[in-house]
């Protein structure tokens, strides 16, 4: 045989690759408003990066004359390539081709692009769209989820892990997303659920769509199990691309750092009339977020879910920070434990990944109430605190105007390791409100007596003053300022270096 003639059969089977399940099976796709697997990864990656690894694997199934029923590269395509300029590895189910159902062959993939990203110290981004497991092979199938599961745990806090959901996921399928850092979700054309309609129609008589059990607006709204959602699959890649220029690529090393032109002494005089006078009034404190950071740009994590807590990414004079924040404007900002939950997850999330956690504080308490005392918000409240005990990162708190009782301790108080904690002029750090406390404290007042009480408690005890005298408060500081000084103890804190205790690992709550 010729060298003409063997290129000639590598060129074929590169074509053959190519076609997955078939041109017609790839205009289903793209009629379902759907990419093939190639092409996600071309629109995730920078131009001419991918290297495709395994392009010609083929499942080695007997059963169920399997054996006549072979297509190069099995149902997943992997490899690596670039997201501005930096490493990472990607795998990307290919529906085409057995549905993307999971097979040991194609396991056998995606766990060679896991070992390599680990060895190498890179992220992984899965592009799922897959019906499961190939029934075909049994065991053998679950067999690779398994070991796909235990590589997630094991690369967990290591490298980051990323799954966008762009097609079916369910059954064992779901796990692995769920262990990994953030899950993407594509409106209408995604969906997520350990058990389908058709079952949930058989066990328990339900009746619901899978839009309604597991669509994206489900998972980012109801269930807190995705953190993002796109229009379409274009954004969701995108938005990818705009999460990962946030992240190191490993957990030994800093988050990139970007000029992004934005003056670091830049003062916004607006911010010294956001808080209003009466403490009741709700304000917006994404204004605050969006006036602090580099170019008002913000980008939050689970924006629909448990909306009483705010976390997302932004930069300060380029520098990668986590923002944990609560919301006046939904349920007062109290802590519950959906909030709890939600920013306890983030905050790990940053420290393992040596990102600076900035916290904007103003919370009344936590939420009263059956509802959250039967579904345990003392032990979910406890993961927040521990989350925030427990991180080594850099620490900077802003109180801008609430601060009650126990929430004020598991807010990143000066107490639990924070590094710098500020305080704006207006805030109120007090053990509770002062109609609470004056009714605790002088019972049978009249409503004349009870209301010069109120002002003396409020002015003695709801201030910053008493907190700054101890020292709980490094700085009480104008609310204008509020970029340069978090920008300044940036800078001052850049060099912290704390370990916790030599142990396994510790027992969070959960």
């Amino acid at each position: 045989m010729s060298l003409e003639s063997k290129i000639k059969v590598l060129e074929e089977k590169h074509k053959q690759a190519e076609l997955g399940g078939g041109k017609k099976r790839i205009e289903r796709q793209h009629k379902a408003g759907r990419k093939t697997a190639r092409e996600r990864i071309l629109t995730l990656l920078d131009p001419d990066t991918f290297v495709e690894i395994d392009k010609f694997v083929t499942h080695t199934a007997t059963d169920f004359n399997m054996q006549e029923n072979k297509i190069l590269g099995d149902g997943v395509v992997t490899g690596y390539g670039k997201i501005d300029g930096r490493l990472m590895y990607v795998f990307a189910q290919d529906f085409t081709v057995f549905g993307g159902s999971l097979s040991r062959a194609n396991a056998n993939k995606i766990i060679k692009i896991m070992d390599l990203a680990m060895k190498m110290g890179a992220p992984v981004i899965g592009l799922n769209d897959s019906g499961g497991a190939r029934i075909q092979e049994g065991v053998e199938s679950l067999a690779g989820y398994a070991d796909i599961f235990y590589r997630n745990v094991r690369a967990s806090g290591v490298i980051p892990q990323i799954s966008a959901i762009l097609g079916p996921c369910a059954g064992g399928a779901v796990y692995s997303p769920a262990i990994t850092d953030f899950i993407m979700m594509v409106k209408e054309t995604s969906y997520m659920f350990v058990t389908g309609p058709d079952v949930i129609k058989t066990v328990t008589h339900e009746e619901v769509t899978k839009e309604e059990l597991g669509g994206a607006m489900t998972h980012n709204k109801k269930s807190g199990v995705a953190h993002f959602t796109a229009e379409d699959e274009e954004q969701a890649l995108m938005m990818l691309r705009e999460l990962m220029g946030f992240l190191p690529l490993n957990n030994m090393e800093d988050p990139p750092i970007k000029v992004t032109g934005d003056d670091p002494k830049r003062i916004d005089k607006k911010l010294d009339e956001i808080i209003p006078s009466d403490p009741n009034k709700p304000y917006d404190m994404k204004e605050i977020i969006h006036s602090v950071v580099d170019n008002s740009h913000f980008l939050e994590v689970q924006p629909h879910y448990a909306q009483n807590i705010i976390v997302g990414f932004a930069r300060l004079n380029g520098r990668s920070v986590g923002i944990v924040a609560n919301q006046p404007q939904v349920l007062a900002g109290v802590l519950d434990i959906d909030s709890s939950t939600k920013a306890a997850r983030f905050v790990r999330f940053c420290d393992a990944f040596n990102i600076p956690i900035i916290t904007f504080e103003d919370v009344p308490g936590f939420l009263p109430g059956t509802t959250q005392e039967f579904g345990g918000i003392i032990k979910h409240g406890a993961k927040l605190l521990y989350a925030y005990a427990e991180a080594t990162v850099p620490k900077i708190t802003v109180i801008t105007r609430k601060a009650y009782g126990g929430a004020y301790d598991v807010m990143a108080s000066k107490h639990i390791g924070t590094d710098i904690n500020y305080a704006y002029p207006m805030a109120e750090i007090a053990v509770m409100g002062p109609e609470g406390a004056v009714n605790i404290i002088f019972r049978n007042l009249s409503p004349e007596e009870r209301k010069v009480k109120v002002q003396e408690y409020r002015d003695n005890f709801a201030s910053p003053y008493k907190a700054a005298e101890v020292g709980y408060i490094d700085e009480i500081i104008y609310p204008r300022n509020t970029r340069k000084k978090l920008i300044e103890a940036l800078e001052m804190t850049q060099t912290k270096s704390e370990s916790n205790p030599p142990k396994k690992h510790g027992n969070i709550p959960l």
